[in-house]
């Protein structure tokens, strides 16, 4: 009786939650959808319906025990190993189903992965995040653990083991307009970063030198962000169509109504008060008596700022920066709409077809660019709070 009492106490609530989503997917979702095309409706199948009974019962015995270490063990690096050991069933688990439904020969059939897949990744994804979370690992094991599933996953991709997926099938009929929509993407993302930094940071230094003006600063560039993004791109279609048309100079170094320049310009406005505001904040959080001593040593106003007070900044000012090309890198997307190009082109492209698998093939390297992002400017900024001043 008293065991049966103390059970809840010691199971773990989040990890409760994510097997009872694992052991919903499985009984209630389907695994994967066939579609005789890329735009018919497709054909549900469950795990039990498309895998061999042996490895499907296989497969839910491991996805059982992932459930169970979710819920019973309290050791980081056991629920850690479990939840990429259950990430990589799945992904293995749809590939082989992928494999199994697509007949000899046929690249017309389209294979996606289920409600049930994606639950089921899911909550993987979630168990590991957490179990991170709780590892605390430094900057370098984040960097390393990136880059290494990085590698496995590529060598996934290169030995062929999704080919038969219909993501990879879009991928295939778009590889040279990928990599094009890559770099434009990125190109796009650190493009109006820079631009942002190199106007923001002496704007946020004056602020923080003159504070009477700070507050109107802010306020406008605040202002600026309550813009939605598509508003912003069409308002500045206009006068950019105008000068291209009055300015031929204009039009061949590439400004016009639509396409990079008002995309370049829409994200640069936004990227402007992450990294001003984080920039009076940083600078506002030096130590007076740090400032006092390096003047009182003989150093001018400028030798002050450039070795004392921005180095002593520096993490927040990166924060600044780290929500703003996460932010960018979103918006790019949006940016496709008017022309600018990037990963937003087979997303709104696969909105136009109702073919969701063109979607994520726009969609899921924008996320995954996104989270790379953070984490190497998160263990960056780690790296500088922990370096000696």
């Amino acid at each position: 009786m008293n065991a049966a009492l103390t059970l809840p106490a010691r199971s773990d609530r989040l990890g409760t939650l994510l097997a009872l989503i694992g052991l919903a997917a499985v009984a209630f979702l389907p695994f994967v959808v066939f579609k005789s095309n890329r735009i018919m409706p497709g054909e549900a199948h469950s795990l039990f319906e498309v895998l061999p009974l042996p490895w499907a019962v296989g497969f839910a015995g491991l996805l059982a025990l992932v459930g169970g270490v979710a819920v019973l063990a309290r050791g980081a690096r056991l629920r850690l190993l479990v939840a990429l050991l259950g990430l990589a069933a799945v992904a293995v688990a749809v590939a082989f189903a992928a494999d199994l439904l697509t007949p000899a020969g046929n690249r017309i059939v389209r294979i996606s992965p289920g409600a049930g897949c994606w639950a089921l990744l899911l909550a993987a994804g979630l168990l590991s995040t957490d179990a991170i979370a709780r590892l605390g690992p430094g900057p370098a094991m984040r960097v390393f653990g990136l880059v290494l599933f990085g590698v496995v996953t590529a060598v996934a991709f290169h030995a062929g083991l999704f080919d038969h997926l219909s993501i990879m099938r879009e991928y295939v009929g778009n590889a040279s307009r990928f990599a094009r929509e890559a770099r434009q993407h990125v190109l796009l993302a650190l493009g109006s970063l820079t631009a942002a930094v190199i106007v923001a940071l002496p704007v946020g230094i004056l602020c923080h030198r003159v504070p009477r003006i700070r507050a109107a600063v802010l306020q406008v560039l605040n202002l600026i962000q309550t813009i939605p993004s598509i508003a912003l791109f069409g308002i500045l279609m206009v006068p950019l169509g105008a000068l291209a048309t009055a300015v031929p100079l204009a039009a061949e170094v590439g400004i016009a109504g639509i396409g990079a320049a008002p995309a370049v310009i829409a994200l640069f406005l936004y990227s402007l008060l992450p990294v001003v505001a984080n920039t009076v904040v940083g600078l506002g959080r030096v130590p007076a008596a740090t400032v006092e001593a390096a003047r009182g040593m003989g150093l001018t106003p400028g030798q002050v700022l450039r070795q004392v007070e921005l180095p002593l900044a520096l993490p927040v000012i990166l924060t600044g920066i780290r929500i703003v090309l996460v932010q960018n890198i979103g918006l790019v997307t949006i940016a496709a709409l008017i022309g600018g190009g990037g990963f937003g082109t087979f997303v709104f492209q696969g909105m136009g077809q109702t073919a969701i698998d063109l979607v994520l093939l726009g969609a899921i390297p924008t996320v995954a660019l996104a989270f790379s992002s953070a984490v190497l400017l998160d263990a960056l900024i780690d790296v500088m709070k922990k370096a000696p001043q």
